[in-house]
């Protein structure tokens, strides 16, 4: 099954900015495009609207003026659905209510041609319900676009359960034909980016809520040693909060309120005090003109150690002796069969989050996952009320001798970076596992949807495959509500992997 011909009508209805979105990006493939909305005029606004995006466009040579006045006689505003009878694709981008896209979708099937490939492009709602309003479910499929359409490149293409193979295969390939990287997947709750992509903002929420550590901190790190654009706080900001909410609980509601899936208190009370983030202002931080912006917790100049002990190859951290040579302070490697960690001149140790708090040791602090200590430009340190200030300092004093800024959070079991990359990995194996979609296209689909620095599964290779099942294994042990509990995709995947190394562990 090849993509639509160029000749056929591509009809988007409901004009909102994914809608338009959705449309110029057909539009610029070379489709006549239509454009519906039930609202009058709306339509004609939208048109005119995607024709100044147009010629934005060519005051940047993004396009030749000869192909941006072709593409506006392509465009037309209709007044009746009964207009756009000859379409080869409709797609609904209206309001997120089951209802008002199940009796637009009637309407439309009276409409178009039998041919004719149907497609919405919710973004939290369930494909198969939609399509279970028509006579004919199997010409229906999710075409999921990411907001800009024009500019971000993924489309999640959903088959529901009653979807023809044929139709997502269709629809999979007129979205690469018009230039965007399709992804195909099952129906599930979230699809893929929105379901996996979770744990990036109820960790950092987590955290919060447990005063592990302020907003601004939590967004450092997780940028300046986790490698994401954005942090969590500040992403949610720019997203909305109502919307960023409304996601979750659709995830939530959606998996029988799985506690995997639980939505933040803290969250629910900025949304019911109105502060949504940039549109209103405020969110998780202040945008109001002359505020003034959060900084992280940033800790003061230490002394570095005067040497270090190696017990292990530190894991995921074993670049870290190179760059502690490097800085020059001595490390001396000794063979140990019980752990990777760093002993300090003071006898305190230093090791990597792992899932334990720094309370049940001796003298323990913890250092956070970085996906390249050589370029995390900020490491976070955990420590508890009974870890020596002498190691507390030992442990600050070599990350900044490594050039590296230091942030100080609360006794937290896996940190901030780490337990969220173990968790994006847990639930990207399950999905895989219960079919949602390929380990590839899972990879595509968090790096482009979301711009993650790596896929999970490219994680879980650079991490080891039981890193991420023995820390999420450690966490569950210290909160036994079931968040934190490993699926058991994992647990294969961890388990068999031990096997095939002769460990019975």
């Amino acid at each position: 099954m090849t993509a639509l011909d160029l000749s056929g009508p591509v009809a988007v209805v409901g004009t909102g900015t994914m809608g338009q979105g959705i449309a110029q990006v057909a539009l610029i493939a070379g489709h006549p495009v239509r454009l519906y909305d039930a609202v009058p005029g709306r339509a004609r606004e939208a048109a005119d609207a995607i024709a100044t995006r147009l010629d934005r466009l060519v005051a940047k040579d993004r396009l030749t003026a000869a192909d941006r006045d072709a593409a506006r006689a392509r465009l037309l505003p209709a007044e009746t659905l009964a207009e756009l009878a000859d379409c080869a694709l409709v797609v609904e981008a209206v309001l997120e209510r089951l209802e008002a896209k199940q009796d637009l979708l009637r309407e439309l099937e009276d409409v178009v041609a039998e041919d004719c490939l149907l497609a919405t492009n919710t973004s939290s709602l369930s494909v198969t319900a939609i399509g279970g309003a028509l006579r004919a479910p199997g010409r229906f499929v999710g075409l999921h676009f990411f907001n800009p359409a024009p500019l971000m490149p993924l489309v999640e293409v959903v088959s529901g359960f009653a979807t023809d193979v044929s139709s997502a295969t269709r629809a999979y390939e007129t979205a690469r034909a018009w230039g965007k990287t399709p992804v195909a997947c099952a129906d599930t709750p979230g699809f893929i980016v929105n379901r996996i992509a979770r744990p990036f903002y109820a960790e950092a929420f987590a955290v919060h809520e447990a005063q592990g550590a302020d907003p601004a901190t939590i967004d450092a790190v997780l940028r300046e040693s986790g490698g994401f654009r954005m942090g969590a706080f500040e992403l949610t900001d720019l997203i909305g909060q109502d919307v960023n909410e409304s996601v979750t609980h659709s995830v939530w509601r959606s998996f029988f309120q799985d506690v995997r899936f639980t939505p933040s208190l803290a969250q629910r009370r900025l949304v019911e005090s109105g502060r949504l983030g940039r549109k209103t202002g405020q969110g998780w931080y202040d945008y109001q003109e002359g505020a003034e912006p959060d900084e992280p917790h940033t800790a003061d100049p230490a002394r570095p150690p005067a040497y270090v002990v190696a017990e292990g190859d530190l894991g995921p951290a074993s670049e870290l002796l190179a760059l502690i040579r490097e800085a020059g302070i001595p490390v001396r490697e000794e063979d140990e069969d019980h752990g990777t960690r760093l002993v300090l001149p003071g006898g305190g140790q230093l090791v990597l989050a792992d899932g334990q708090t720094s309370v049940e040791f001796r003298d323990v602090v913890y250092f956070d996952l970085a996906l390249d200590y050589r370029r995390a430009t900020r490491i976070a340190l955990s420590a508890s009320q009974d870890t020596s200030q002498q190691t507390l300092a030992e442990a600050t004093g070599l990350f900044q001798a490594l050039g590296k800024q230091v942030s100080v959070i609360g006794d937290m079991p896996g940190m901030i970076v780490a337990r969220t990359v173990a968790r994006i990995v847990d639930l990207a194996y399950d999905a895989v596992a219960k079919g949602v979609a390929t380990e590839e296209d899972v990879d595509t689909a968090m790096r482009l949807g979301v711009n993650y620095p790596l896929g999970p599964f490219e994680w879980s290779r650079r991490l080891g495959r039981n890193w991420a099942y023995a820390l999420l294994d450690d966490l569950h042990l210290r909160d036994p509500s079931g968040r934190y509990a490993p699926s058991l995709a994992l647990y294969r995947h961890a388990y068999a992997t031990d096997k095939r190394e002769g460990s019975t562990s």
